[in-house]
């Protein structure tokens, strides 16, 4: 956790470590797996209502393979609001889920064909690192949230994104 700063330490240190090692074609052992993903997720999303910092909703199909929901981020007072996707891979936990931001494709440097934002360089490490214990909820606040906070002020002061209030008056 070397390089965080305490507000993050802090955060990512209350969200619970998960034990089971499984992933989609696991059965039993995925229904337990996505049992302690909720859990870690109920209890990020707690901690973030309590700290006044809410900015994402998701929801999983029947079988906790396919993620989708919305991410915001406020930047000079202003809330800017993405569609959430992401599935989860079929060597999970081993290999973290891709989030994508589909709106933002090519409208940055740090996303992939799709939407798919960038977290090679610091994320993924952790991600290894860490496997079984990191889930979803890890991801967002490790992975999307940090994202969020580098990428939408730059898109917004270079024109690539415009607040949803702007597009009437253009």
């Amino acid at each position: 956790m070397d390089g965080w700063d305490s507000s993050t330490k802090s955060t990512v240190s209350k969200i619970p470590l998960l034990k089971t090692r499984a992933g989609p074609r696991d059965g039993d052992a995925w229904k337990q797996r996505l049992k302690e993903e909720y859990l870690a997720l109920i209890k990020y999303m707690e901690m973030n209502k309590a700290n006044d910092n809410d900015w994402f909703r998701i929801s999983a199909n029947p079988e906790g393979t396919k993620w989708k929901g919305k991410c915001w981020y406020v930047h000079n007072l202003l809330k800017y609001e993405f569609e959430l996707q992401f599935d989860i891979p079929v060597t999970y936990p081993a290999t973290a889920p891709e989030l994508e931001l589909p709106e933002l494709d090519g409208k940055t440097a740090k996303m992939y064909r799709g939407g798919k934002i960038c977290l090679t360089i610091h994320f993924k490490p952790l991600w290894a690192k860490n496997c079984p214990r990191f889930g979803i909820a890890h991801a967002l606040c490790l992975g999307l949230g940090p994202w969020l906070a580098a990428e939408i002020p730059y898109l917004v002061d270079t024109g690539m994104i415009t607040h949803k209030d702007n597009l009437s008056q253009t």
